[in-house]
């Protein structure tokens, strides 16, 4: 176990079963994305209990960091396709709430005290994967990982405001770049960018996230607090503000005939063949 300095050593399993996963060590929580098979692929059921996970972590006067993962091959592959699908002429309404309960869990991220790291293996894809990516305050991500945008792909637009975060952590042609073309990132690549923070070898992410952990719980909370505070407002204020306009978006395009053919593409492995209507 890792020694965490000046905290209490008893494990907490605060949600132990369902969608999200969160746990407490020594003051460092560890919130899992629980849907390994769907490639932790978000649901309005995810979303809602992610939502109440990291409201619990607000709740935690003793939280010194935030550790977010995905189980399985990937940390998180974007919207679940097939949910999606299934929602049929519903899927508007249904984006609808799951863009809103996706900025909701972004912004707690960003408005949490504690410094969130994610892990990263496999896929950070979508508004789920690249968008809570950009929401982080640190990214250490595996040497095999990869990056993608991935929402214009299935006739979407990008959401959990990554159209505020990724052209700033980036710059703006860069993000252009990556969410209308949509091209594989790799590790090394998003490093290089500003994307992430570190490149661990795979079998090193574990220890090399755990290390961060140490090295965050030992400072000062109520300063490392106030300069996440003041870094983030200094994004500027356009991350709040874009949250209602990309949620518009979303639900607008959801109902075309673009967003349902490019969702059958992805779930057939084939190219979109879109029409504009």
């Amino acid at each position: 176990m890792t020694d965490y300095p000046d905290t209490d050593h008893t494990r907490l399993d605060l949600i132990a079963d369902g969608p999200v996963l969160l746990s407490i060590d020594g003051g460092v929580a560890r919130l899992t994305l629980n849907r390994p098979g769907s490639a932790n692929g978000l649901s309005v059921e995810m979303l809602k209990a992610m939502h109440e996970a990291v409201m619990v972590c607000h709740s935690r006067a003793d939280l010194r960091v935030l550790i977010l993962r995905g189980a399985g091959a990937n940390f998180c592959g974007g919207g679940d396709v097939k949910d999606f699908v299934s929602r049929g002429e519903g899927l508007p309404d249904y984006l609808r709430e799951a863009t809103a309960y996706l900025q909701v869990v972004s912004g707690s991220l960003v408005r949490l005290e504690a410094p969130v790291i994610t892990g990263v293996q496999g896929y950070a894809a979508g508004g789920g994967g690249l968008g809570l990516v950009c929401v982080s305050d640190f990214v250490i991500a595996a040497a095999s990982s990869k990056f993608l945008a991935g929402a214009t792909r299935v006739g979407m637009a990008p959401d959990a405001g990554s159209s505020v975060t990724l052209q700033r952590l980036v710059g703006f042609r860069r993000a252009m770049d990556i969410v209308m073309r949509n091209p594989v990132i790799s590790a090394d690549e998003a490093l290089h960018m500003g994307l992430i923070t570190t490149v661990a070898a795979d079998d090193q992410l574990d220890q090399v996230i755990d290390n961060l952990a140490l090295t965050l719980a030992a400072g000062a909370p109520k300063a490392l607090a106030a300069t996440k505070r003041l870094l983030w407002n200094g994004m500027g204020l356009g991350f709040e503000a874009c949250l209602p306009e990309e949620a518009r978006t979303v639900a607008e395009l959801a109902r075309m005939n673009d967003a349902k053919e490019g969702l059958a593409a992805v779930i057939e492995k084939r190219p979109a063949r879109f029409t504009g209507e």
